[in-house]
């Protein structure tokens, strides 16, 4: 009874703070792109004041990616209250103006710091409080995306790679449900989208499930790399923090001018028509790990979900034209196994498949997800995730470990030499070291 009353209060608290957030972001979205033709002229500076803030306001108080806030719980550490209008203000931000990333980070960093701040008034536990904000990061997922049941899965998958919290699944799903219904009430509309799906088993559509998780698969590494090797580059870059980041807005303006605005902010319109089946620019997925790598990298205030759902959907378009298959459906399943994959939550993105588009589809998204799951490997989209399995037998790592520190080794070297796929791990070891 105790963690169903707290995860409630948490829930309506995020709920409403959610909605505020969506409801800001909305109006100020409609407001740049209506009154200025020319709105993502003002990326650059944008990311510029992303940077001043960083910097100088508060410079410890910068919990405002889901990334930070996995640290924050590992470590049980308190978050920074201030942290709250960094993540309210800085993301709303970047999204207007054109920055490729998500506004569910947002709303679980806001629901975090809440849920952190109302464990201290409660003189909680260390422990206890890492409870709370693990239903804060649920009720922010569920009321974002409107999937409250994927949303309490998601906050207690994400924090650990082969390993979930079960004890903290009743006060998850609470939050998670009670934040949805709150923002709901409120006026929040939410996107799902049933997918007209009449499953006949047969083994040539099994087999084009299972290359289409693999397919999945390499996509989500490609994001993954392509992210971590940006944030390498820009390290090196030795120049003052706010002006690299302007230099990035300014390549950031450079691609919106060569590609439009499709691929800069969230990309709602696309996933939309890419999941109706509709045909889009085939290689659009490739286009948004570009923007969305760059925006990164360049210290763009959000979160990384909803630019993974944009490739999946648009990468599940590419496989379904390449195959001759349906787009719509591929598209739902490229939807949910990227997420899978580069988050390492199947389970939370297999439920993710049953509340969007319906349980038709569901077994088969299952088995993409998983898939998925199993090619990415040692790696994570959040660095900060704690390893606890080992997905091969064929590395030796150490488990415990945050998978952006975990190091592998081929655990027999010299007979994995002589084989074709040791002769190219070789050879590409540098490149994905993990």
């Amino acid at each position: 009874m105790k963690w169903i009353i707290l995860a409630t209060i948490v829930g309506i608290v995020v709920g409403l703070s959610s909605t505020v957030f969506l409801k800001t972001l909305n109006f100020m979205i409609t407001l740049v792109s209506g009154k200025f033709s020319f709105f993502y002229f003002f990326l650059p500076f944008v990311l510029f004041l992303n940077s001043l803030v960083y910097m100088y306001f508060f410079p410890n108080a910068n919990v405002f990616t889901t990334n930070k806030i996995i640290e924050y719980v590992h470590k049980l550490k308190d978050i920074p209250i201030l942290s709250i209008p960094k993540a309210f203000i800085l993301p709303i931000l970047t999204i207007s103006f054109g920055g490729s990333v998500g506004k569910e980070a947002p709303a679980a960093d806001i629901g975090g710091a809440l849920a952190s701040l109302f464990g201290r008034l409660l003189k909680l536990t260390p422990e206890e409080k890492v409870k709370l904000v693990i239903c804060g990061i649920s009720a922010g997922f569920s009321s974002i995306f409107g999937t409250p049941i994927a949303g309490g899965i998601f906050a207690v998958e994400v924090l650990f790679v082969g390993n979930m919290l079960y004890g903290v699944l009743l006060p998850s799903f609470v939050a998670g449900i009670v934040a949805f219904q709150v923002s709901s009430s409120l006026g929040v509309a939410y996107f799902h989208s049933p997918i007209i799906f009449n499953p006949k088993f047969d083994n040539i559509f099994f087999m084009n499930v299972v290359l289409s998780g693999i397919f999945f698969g390499l996509c989500s590494i490609l994001l993954i790399e392509s992210v971590r090797i940006t944030k390498m580059l820009v390290k090196k870059i030795k120049v003052w923090l706010p002006l690299k980041n302007f230099i990035g807005g300014l390549l950031l303006l450079i691609l919106i001018l060569i590609f439009s605005t499709k691929y800069s902010g969230l990309g709602l319109d696309t996933i939309r028509d890419a999941l109706q089946g509709k045909n889009i620019l085939f290689y659009a997925f490739l286009i948004k790990i570009l923007f969305t790598t760059l925006t990164i990298g360049f210290r763009g205030a959000g979160g990384v979900v909803t630019p993974v759902l944009f490739i999946g959907a648009t990468s599940g378009v590419f496989f379904a034209s390449i195959l001759n298959l349906d787009r719509a459906t591929f598209a739902s399943i490229g939807f949910v196994s990227l997420l899978a994959g580069a988050t390492n939550t199947p389970i939370a993105a297999s439920i993710l498949s049953l509340e969007m588009f319906g349980p038709k589809i569901g077994t088969y998204a299952s088995l993409a997800c998983l898939i998925s799951f199993l090619m990415t490997g040692h790696r994570s989209i959040y660095p900060s995730q704690i390893l606890k399995i080992e997905k091969s037998n064929s590395f030796i790592l150490k488990k415990n470990e945050e998978i952006g520190g975990v190091e592998l080794q081929y655990s027999d070297k010299k007979d994995a030499s002589k084989t074709l796929l040791g002769s190219i791990f070789k050879k590409i070891k540098i490149f994905f070291n993990k």
